[in-house]
């Protein structure tokens, strides 16, 4: 092991400490030996006044690269979540809540605000996961897909022995793997509020709903309702419509610096909710348009599925007539043949519901054969659009005869699912769960959350008879390997006990694994590796 030099370091973040927020130190083996990164969070933290994430701190696991990721994207999260603990605890003061503040973890346990503040990066898709704890709690299932519908996308998961089935690569940020654990989530740009296309080509499918979510129509005449109902009857009136009909824009403030003059100019003309047909004077202004939406500046609004309940009378949260008018003015475009895309507002309505419940179908087909290890060598987006599946979804009886059913129930949550997830059971041939106060799951799962912390070490062997344990001070032999495991074992149980109490639990359980790798060499086993892992398990204090 090379000298660390201390003072070089203590020269570098003297010069960074003004120009960082927080540090992320990482060391290729600090998994076997963290001295050298422990030493140089000591540094850091003696010569300035800023956060230190030390990787080993985050997983006991070899791939240097990847726990270096981790620790980065964290180190970069820690002021963020710091600031929204501050405003949390500031609000519970003021309502004087005596209680303490649980966060969830991307893998569906809790842990305390205090902990949060240092390894923030563990909250990667914790709201997926606080759903699935909550479907959980609500139906009693302990094996089940659960697929969670808001507005924007649809989110699927496994739910396996009571507990999330956890993403094996790690959680994805921004397109990075991380070696955090979080539940291993099959996300979909498909909701509530999901745009509809419409395709010119005479095809059976002419409909597509998302990726990109609108404001309903519906929901902006609410808020506009003499622009909107104007606006819609205006294109009504005219024959077929015109290309923007039914659309509007809506700014969302934020800061627009730095952006080119013709956006700038664009966005000028934005300052209240209006139609398409009345902002865009050319063709080139749709792509400017279209520019300030992927800035986060505007947002439009149009037909979604959301409308298109409110047509059926599915829903009546909003202004209905302007659903009516909306889906009407859509269904009078014509495709390449001539034709209408429907020939009323309640034809197209039924059409949307549709193409809502194939894409959702075929999430959640792809789902469980993502999550079925007899189909990991396919392609699940493959084999959930193969004709013998879609056949077998509709009990083909022919010369060949197919049937397709999941073996486990689908828990279907959000507050639309009860207006869709019926004929998605239908569909896809499963058993559907929709549990009362399923909008609220998110919620319930956070609630009835245990705490869970888990540690984990390992003792290697360098040859016949050495047998190292790898420890926070340091590695130390062995010439035994039982004794080995026992004081890794022993050592791994007192830090969960600590964390998990660090996190807000008590009365803890404590839940050992050991898997000890061996070769058989002429007969004769060798120990290559044996892996701890010490889990404590609790429900956290419900008071200071």
């Amino acid at each position: 092991m090379a000298p660390l030099d201390l003072d070089e370091i203590r020269a570098q973040t003297i010069a960074l400490k003004y120009e960082v927020d927080a540090f992320a130190v990482v060391s290729s083996f600090a998994t076997r030996n963290p001295v050298h990164e422990k030493l140089a969070c000591e540094v850091i933290l003696e010569t300035t006044d800023r956060p230190v994430t030390c990787s080993h701190q985050l997983s006991a696991k070899l791939n240097g690269p990847k726990r270096a990721l981790t620790a980065v994207l964290n180190a970069k999260l820690v002021g963020k979540i710091a600031q929204l603990i501050a405003a949390c605890e500031q609000h519970m003061e003021r309502l004087k809540l005596n209680a303490p503040l649980m966060v969830v973890r991307g893998d569906g346990a809790l842990i305390s605000a205090e902990m949060v503040r240092e390894r923030p990066i563990e909250t990667i898709l914790s709201g997926p996961a606080a759903s699935i704890v909550g479907a959980r709690w609500l139906t009693g299932k302990t094996d089940a897909l659960v697929s969670d519908i808001g507005g924007t996308t649809t989110d699927v998961a496994l739910l396996r022995n009571g507990l999330p089935e956890i993403d094996p690569n790690g959680a994805s940020v921004g397109g990075h793997r991380t070696m955090v654990e979080a539940v291993a989530m099959r996300t979909t740009g498909l909701g509530g509020d999901s745009e509809v296309h419409v395709f010119d080509e005479e095809k059976s499918d002419r409909l597509r709903l998302g990726p990109r979510r609108l404001v309903s129509v519906s929901l902006l005449a609410c808020e506009h309702p003499e622009m909107v109902n104007k606006a819609l009857e205006r294109a009504l009136a005219t024959e077929p419509g015109p290309e923007h009909g039914g659309r509007f824009a809506i700014p969302l403030g934020g800061e627009a610096s730095g952006i080119p003059q013709k956006e700038r100019e664009l966005l000028s003309r934005i300052d209240a909710p209006i139609a398409l047909v009345d902002l865009l004077k050319t063709r080139m202004e749709l792509i400017l348009l279209d520019k300030l939406v992927a800035r986060g500046l505007v947002i439009l609004s149009g037909v979604t599925p959301s409308d298109a309940c409110h047509v059926l009378g599915r829903l009546n949260n909003w202004n209905v007539s302007a659903a009516e008018k909306a889906l009407r003015l859509m269904a009078k475009k014509r495709i390449n043949s001539g034709k209408r895309v429907a020939q009323s507002a309640t034809a197209l309505a039924h059409m949307i519901v549709e193409q809502l419940t194939e894409q959702t179908s075929i999430c959640l087909l792809e789902a469980a054969f993502a999550e079925d290890p007899a189909f990991s060598e396919e392609s699940p987006t493959a084999l959930a659009r193969h004709l013998l599946t879609r056949a077998g979804n509709r009990q083909h009886k022919g010369i060949i005869e197919a049937s397709v059913r999941f073996g486990v129930p689908v828990v279907g949550l959000g507050a639309s699912a009860a207006n869709y997830y019926p004929a998605v059971g239908d569909r896809v041939g499963c058993k559907m769960i929709l549990p009362e106060h399923s909008g609220v799951a998110n919620a319930i799962g956070a609630v009835v959350g245990q705490i869970r912390q888990t540690e984990s070490g390992v003792v290697t062997s360098a040859g016949e008879g050495q047998f190292m344990v790898h420890l926070d001070d340091g590695p130390k032999q062995f010439s035994d390997r039982d004794t080995a495991i026992n004081v890794l074992e022993a050592k791994l149980t007192e830090r969960a006990l600590v964390s998990s109490k660090r996190a807000g639990a008590e009365h803890l359980d404590i839940h050992p694994v050991r898997k000890i790798r061996e070769a058989d060499v002429e007969g004769k086993p060798v120990f290559i590796e044996a892996e701890i892992s010490i889990t404590a398990v609790g429900r956290p204090r419900v008071a200071h």
